[in-house]
């Protein structure tokens, strides 16, 4: 082994422990023993095929075929390992996803065309062939074997194809199986037209990587839907006793004051349209301020002086853009639970800023209200708080979490008697 190889060899290593570290360890809960297997070996490919060690030869002192070197003809220094890392697969396995991806591939895989299938047809054909082996046709026959076994076929003789064009010029192909988790979902499909074979070790690592994507995809599609599932979650958890003691106020303002009637009536519409039509997870501040500023008038409405609102806004704030729907139930929580209970009501302040050198916005809601008794604030910092206990929090929590992983903070201070502050840091948008 020269000085070429030993570097790789300990990247290598490096590797595949971060993968262990991250699908076994970080990870909760962890993933299955395959995936963390098929990342291991995908990213071991990519190593491989990316870095110029004794594996693949000096880069020098020999003519270089830029096809068999893994290099796009006319497109220097691009590996393998450089095209993986913009796989368009990572939007999952669609007809333009896979025909982008058969583009990218058919220079790099060694062979004349390149065919990615789902289980029922070709998606996408790249190379000679491609007047009749076309998108929306049958898979060629011997795919089946691939898609059913899970394992890659090599076809050594044009016979093998199952083409029946008569002037078809494909001689060979190596088929190797596409997967998202522990289903076959395709397959990746190599043709030669000069009767040798595609390296299969190649193929079924590039296939490796294509179904890493895949399985990413998916995770991407499920946290998608579990950000909607939570946000439908804060849109549902919209108090229906806010919306009847609203009622309430207006209908006993209606025979007194018909101006502030239909004012409150209009702005009780703006409330529920913003609610339930915004479109997206994220939204500029000041979108979410107006909605904060819509809902406090209507509970001054009814509580009437007992509820001041202060607002210390930054200006650069008001274009961040912030998940929808966190602002205003932080502010109804200080209004509802700290201020509704207080005798003689009391202040909540909200405050927005943005630090450009951390690149963060920071937002306070804070109340000089009853506060949160000490048992009740301590089950909630651990997540132990019992049915009904904090569940506006949680559901917030949760979907940060969604949106942002472990690069959000959401802290919570309360004295009895003397209230409650709720700081928010998160990522600049």
């Amino acid at each position: 082994m020269n000085n070429g190889s030993l570097p790789l060899a300990g990247v290598i290593v490096l590797a595949w422990g971060a993968v262990y570290l991250v699908t076994q360890r970080i990870t909760d809960p962890p993933l299955g023993t395959g995936t963390t297997l098929l990342i291991g070996t995908g990213l071991t490919v990519a190593l491989i095929f990316g870095y110029p060690s004794a594996l693949r030869g000096p880069r020098s002192g020999r003519p270089q075929n830029p096809v068999r070197d893994g290099q796009h003809p006319g497109r220097p220094g691009t590996t393998i390992a450089a095209v993986g890392r913009s796989m368009p697969l990572r939007s999952g396995l669609t007809s333009e996803s896979a025909r982008r991806t058969a583009q990218l591939l058919e220079p790099l895989l060694g062979g004349d065309s390149v065919a990615i299938t789902d289980r029922e047809r070709i998606l996408a054909f790249a190379g000679p062939g491609a007047d009749h082996h076309m998108a929306g046709d049958h898979p060629v026959a011997p795919a089946g074997r691939a898609l059913n076994s899970g394992k890659t076929v090599m076809l050594r003789r044009r016979s093998e194809l199952g083409c029946t064009t008569d002037d078809c010029p494909l001689r060979t192909a190596v088929i190797a199986p596409l997967r998202d988790g522990k289903s076959v979902v395709g397959t990746l499909q190599v043709y030669r037209l000069d009767g040798t074979l595609s390296p299969k070790g190649v193929v079924e690592g590039l296939a490796g990587i294509l179904s890493l994507h895949l399985e990413l995809a998916e995770l991407n599609r499920q946290q998608r839907l579990a950000v909607n599932a939570k946000l439908d979650a804060l849109r549902a958890q919209i108090n229906p006793h806010f919306l009847f003691n609203t009622l309430n106020t207006i209908a006993s303002k209606a025979h007194t004051d018909t101006e502030e009637t239909r004012r409150l009536l209009v702005r009780l519409s703006d409330f529920f349209r913003y609610a339930v039509r915004q479109e997206g997870h994220f939204a500029e501040f000041g979108q979410e301020y107006f909605f904060v500023r819509t809902y406090v008038s209507l509970e001054q409405a009814r509580y009437g002086d007992r509820v001041q609102v202060r607002y210390d806004i930054d200006p650069q704030v008001l274009t961040a853009q912030v998940p929808v729907l966190i602002i205003q139930p932080l502010v109804e929580n200080a209004v509802k639970h700290g201020l509704a209970d207080k005798v003689d009501g009391g202040t909540v302040t909200l405050k927005a800023r943005v630090d450009p050198l951390t690149r963060t916005t920071s937002i306070r809601v804070s109340d000089n209200g009853v506060g949160v008794p000490a048992d009740l604030l301590r089950r909630i910092s651990k997540g132990e708080h019992r049915d009904g206990e904090g569940m506006g929090l949680r559901n917030i929590a949760g979907r940060l979490a969604s949106l942002y992983g472990e690069r959000y903070r959401l802290d919570i201070q309360s004295t009895e008697n003397r209230g409650t502050v709720v700081d928010l840091r998160i990522p600049l948008g």
